[in-house]
C-alpha cells in the first residue's frame, strides 16, 4: 500500500517500520525528524567533493599569474580564511546555543535566527544563484573532460598536429541523463556513497596531474618561471597582467568556498558528539587535504609549465602521453563532477520542495509518496513533484549549458558576488551576534577588517570576471563547436 507522507525538506525519509514497531521516539532526533546518521567522515567526503573540483588542475595557471611569492601566500591565506569562517558558521547551526539550541536546516534559516530582516533574502539570493550557476558550470566542465578523452585518442592515433574537433553537446546530454537518475536520490544524507566515490575520483585525477607534472620537471625541460609570475612585455601586456592577477586571486579564493552547502552538510550529522564539533573536525580535514593538493598541484604544475601554464593541463593538453593515463584522469574528472553536481543541487532541491510543501500542504501531488519496489534496490518512495521538478531542473541546466558554452566565465562573476556574503560576511556577523562581541573591541575590529579585506578581493575578482566575460562575448558564436 502506498505510503502517504508530507515532505518539508530534504531530510531522511521515514521507513514504514518506524511506525509499525511502536517505538517511534527511538528513531527520531530531538527535533522530531528521523535520526541523522552522518559522521565527520561522511561530512569530510561531502566537503572534499564540493571543494576539490577540476579547478585544482588550473591552479598552475593561477600561480603563473602571481609568481612564486604571491601565489603560495594567497593559497595559504584563503585556506586559513575558509577554515576560520567555516568554524564560525558551524557554531551557528543551532541557535542560540551551539550545542543545545534549536536546529537550523538551511543557511537561510541560520541567517534568519541570528540576523533576520532583509539579510535573509540577500543570503537566499546569493546562495541559490551560486548553486544554480555551479550546476550549469559543472555540466559544461564535465562535457569538456569527456570530449578530452575522445580528442586524446584522436591525437594518439593521428598525431598532435591534427585539430580533432569534437562537439560538446552529445556529452552534455549524456551527463544530463545520468543526473536525471541521480537527482531522484531524495536527500543529502542518502548522498554519502556518491560523495565518497567522487572524493576518491578527485584524489585520483589530482594525483595523476601531480605525477605527470613531477615527471615533466624531472625530465629537465627548461621553462620560464619568476618570483612575480608572467612578465609584462614578454608574456602579457601591462593591462593583461592586472586583469589576470585579479582573475587568479578570485580563482584561488573561490576554489576553497563550500559555505553554500556547509549547513546542509552539518544537518546530516548525528547529534553525538555535538554536530558543531564533528563539523569542525570535518572542515579541518577537508580544508587541510584540499590545501595540500592545491599547493602541490599549483606549485609543481607551475614548475613544469612555467609562465605558459595552460588553464587546465589535462583537458587543455598540457600533456599528450601516456594517452591512456590522460584518458583515465579525464574520466575521473567526469565521475567526480557527477557527484559534485548533486552535492550542490540537493540544497536547491530541498529548498524548493520545502517551500512548496509549506505553501500547499494539502496537495497530494507535492506531499504524497508512493512505494515502488525497485529490483536490486528495494522499496523506493516515489514523489511525483520531486520527479517532475528535479527532471525539469536538470534539463534546463543542460540546455543553458548548450546555449552558453562560455558560461564558466559568467560563473566567475557569480562566485565573486557570493564569496564575500556567504563565506565571510554572514559567518562573521552571526558570530558577533552569537558571542555578543562588544562593539569596537579588539576582536570586533579585526573581524571587521577581515570582512572588508575579503570584500575588496570579491570586487577585484568581479572586475577580472567581467573583463573575461567581455572577451568571451566578443568571440562567441552561438552553437559553435567547442574544443
Amino acid at each position: 500500500m502506498a505510503k502517504q507522507m508530507q515532505k518539508t525538506s530534504m531530510f531522511i525519509e521515514q521507513s514504514p517500520g518506524d511506525y509499525e514497531n511502536g517505538d517511534i521516539q527511538k528513531n527520531l532526533d530531538d527535533d522530531g525528524r528521523p535520526k541523522r546518521t552522518g559522521t565527520w567522515v561522511t561530512a569530510s567526503a561531502h566537503i572534499i567533493t564540493a571543494v576539490i573540483g577540476s579547478g585544482v588542475l588550473s591552479l598552475a595557471w593561477a600561480i603563473a599569474q602571481l609568481g612564486w611569492v604571491a601565489g603560495p601566500a594567497v593559497l595559504m591565506a584563503f585556506s586559513f580564511i575558509t577554515y576560520f569562517t567555516s568554524t564560525l558558521l558551524a557554531d551557528c547551526y543551532r541557535a542560540p546555543d551551539p550545542v543545545h539550541g534549536k536546529r537550523n536546516y538551511t543557511y537561510m534559516d541560520v541567517v534568519r535566527a541570528y540576523l533576520g530582516g532583509r539579510k535573509v533574502q540577500l543570503c537566499g539570493l546569493a546562495q541559490y544563484a551560486n548553486l544554480v550557476g555551479i550546476t550549469i558550470g559543472y555540466t559544461i566542465t564535465a562535457s569538456i573532460s569527456m570530449v578530452a578523452v575522445k580528442r586524446s585518442n584522436c591525437f594518439h592515433k593521428h598525431g598532435h598536429h591534427v585539430k580533432c574537433q569534437t562537439s560538446n553537446y552529445p556529452f552534455m546530454v549524456i551527463f544530463a541523463c545520468i543526473q536525471l537518475i541521480l537527482s531522484q536520490i531524495p536527500n543529502f544524507d542518502k548522498l554519502s556513497w556518491l560523495s565518497i566515490v567522487a572524493a576518491i575520483m578527485s584524489f585520483a585525477y589530482s594525483s595523476i596531474g601531480l605525477g605527470l607534472s613531477i615527471a615533466k620537471v624531472a625530465g629537465g625541460e627548461h621553462v620560464r618561471t619568476s618570483l612575480t609570475g608572467v612578465t609584462v612585455g614578454v608574456d602579457v601586456s601591462g593591462s593583461e597582467k592586472v586583469w589576470r592577477t585579479f582573475e587568479a586571486i578570485g580563482d584561488i579564493a573561490f576554489a576553497y568556498a563550500y559555505s553554500t552547502v556547509l549547513i546542509e552538510i552539518q544537518d546530516t550529522i548525528k547529534s553525538s558528539p555535538p554536530e558543531n564539533k564533528s563539523m569542525k573536525r570535518a572542515s579541518s580535514i577537508g580544508v587541510s587535504t584540499t590545501t595540500l593538493f592545491y599547493v602541490l598541484c599549483g606549485l609543481i604544475g607551475y614548475a613544469a609549465f612555467g609562465n605558459d601554464a595552460p588553464g587546465n593541463f589535462l583537458t587543455g593538453f598540457g600533456f599528450y602521453e601516456p594517452f591512456w593515463l590522460i584518458d583515465f584522469a579525464n574520466i575521473c574528472i567526469a565521475i567526480h563532477l557527477i557527484g559534485a553536481y548533486q552535492v550542490f543541487a540537493q540544497p536547491l532541491f530541498g529548498f524548493v520542495e520545502g517551500w512548496c510543501s509549506r505553501n500547499w500542504p494539502n496537495s497530494k501531488f507535492i506531499t504524497s509518496e508512493h512505494a515502488v519496489d525497485v529490483p536490486f534496490y528495494g522499496i523506493y518512495y516515489l514523489n511525483f513533484f520531486r520527479l517532475v521538478w528535479r527532471t525539469a531542473y536538470v534539463i534546463i541546466t543542460a540546455v543553458v549549458a548548450m546555449i552558453f558554452p562560455f558560461f564558466n566565465d559568467f560563473l566567475g562573476l557569480i562566485g565573486a558576488g557570493s564569496f564575500w556574503p556567504l563565506t565571510v560576511y554572514f559567518p562573521i556577523e552571526m558570530h558577533i551576534a552569537q558571542s555578543k562581541t562588544p562593539k569596537y573591541s579588539f576582536r570586533w575590529i579585526w573581524l571587521k577588517i577581515l570582512s572588508w579585506v575579503c570584500l575588496v578581493v570579491s570586487l577585484i575578482a568581479a572586475a577580472g570576471s567581467v573583463q573575461g566575460l567581455i572577451q568571451s562575448l566578443k568571440t562567441y558564436k552561438p552553437f559553435q563547436t567547442q574544443e
